[in-house]
């Protein structure tokens, strides 16, 4: 917004007064000659940034006399395209036409492959490959066994923990256990009947 100025009789310079949004006014204010208000300020550009804005956006190598040269008309309709651009074009065109013939070989090969009796057969192949993966008995077992490693190792260390933390309770490390230490004090009757089956099982 320009900055409002009234010029009085005697050729000072004043800042008109303006009011306020809440109503109330502004004193005039005299300015100086030559006085620049900061909104009307130009902006400070270093001497890149006005190189940059001077520069034409041309390409380089394209003079300002020259302007932008109107693309020539060939005969193919395409306007400016060089013999290599068409060149390309055309072998562009060619790869896709021989990828679709392609896809449209290999599509009708294994159509031509495929007859119609073939899904009559499918009922009589034996049901026996089927069933052969629930019928092995050493896969259940081996996964059984594993996870009653995974158990007893997990039992022992909880046993582990209950005997240390029953020698830090006699030695008077801790001398008013918590509930949850008591709880897993209490569990270790269980924890070794559990351990003793599993081990049993083995």
């Amino acid at each position: 917004m320009a900055t409002p100025y009234v010029t009085d009789e005697t050729g000072g310079k004043y800042i008109a007064s303006t009011q306020r949004p809440d109503g109330t006014w502004r004193k005039q204010r005299k300015v100086k000659e030559g006085y620049v208000p900061q909104e009307e300020v130009p902006v400070y550009e270093n001497k890149y940034v006005k190189f940059f804005k001077s520069k034409p956006e041309l390409p380089p190598g394209l003079s300002l006399e020259a302007g932008v040269p109107t693309p020539p008309r060939l005969d193919s309709g395409e306007p400016g395209l060089s013999k290599t651009a068409k060149r390309n074009l055309k072998r562009k065109e060619k790869r896709r036409q021989q990828q679709g013939k392609g896809a449209a070989e290999t599509l009708s090969r294994t159509l031509d492959k495929v007859s119609l009796k073939e899904p009559a057969q499918l009922p009589s192949v034996p049901p026996a490959p089927r069933a052969a993966p629930a019928t092995n008995p050493d896969k259940p077992d081996t996964l059984s066994t594993t996870e009653k490693a995974k158990k007893i190792k997990n039992l022992k260390k909880k046993l582990r923990q209950i005997v240390e933390l029953q020698q830090r309770i006699q030695s008077g490390e801790i001398s008013h256990p918590s509930r949850e230490q008591l709880e897993k004090l209490a569990r270790r009757g269980a924890l070794e009947e559990e351990l003793a089956d599993l081990e049993l099982g083995l």
